[in-house]
């Protein structure tokens, strides 16, 4: 995929996520699958017992959370990966816009910050926003260039 391509609709670079290059989710497979290999969960239980090994009580939603973790990689929401609820790619489809940084409703950083769409990014503070005036105001090709927000 290309580097443009890897620009998502809401203004993150997929290149610099951590579910783009999927290792968390390759390193949690490993040992996911290590653990059963060797019937860990038996010693879990074992040390479930020894007060200074509470934490082991603990085993089998550790065990869940890696299942989860296995699942956090993604190829880019250009390739039709991605959260499947995605407001943001429907209405960007919709519009006929690569982003929203094309959107006739964005004019300043106040209504992108406002738009509600864009609210379930907020793990990335407002990085995206800040990215989505880069895109619009200097172009894809100098946002590729230059410093990107996660």
């Amino acid at each position: 995929m290309g580097e443009e391509e890897l620009i998502s609709y809401c203004g993150l670079y997929c290149g610099d996520c951590f579910g783009y290059h999927g290792k968390i989710a390759s390193l949690a497979d490993e040992l996911n699958t290590e653990l059963k290999e060797i019937n860990f969960k038996k010693n879990a239980d074992f040390f479930a017992e020894i007060p200074v090994f509470k934490a082991f009580k603990n085993y089998d939603s550790f065990v869940e959370l890696l299942e989860t973790l296995k699942e956090l990689k993604c190829e880019g929401c250009r390739t039709g990966d991605g959260p499947p609820f995605c407001e943001i790619r429907k209405c960007c489809g919709e519009k006929g816009i690569m982003g929203c940084w094309e959107c006739d409703e964005f004019k300043d950083y106040t209504e992108l910050k406002e738009c509600e769409k864009l609210q379930f990014l907020k793990t990335h503070g407002d990085g995206h926003i800040k990215n989505l005036v880069i895109l619009r105001d200097r172009g894809v090709e100098e946002f590729i260039k230059g410093d990107r927000n996660w």
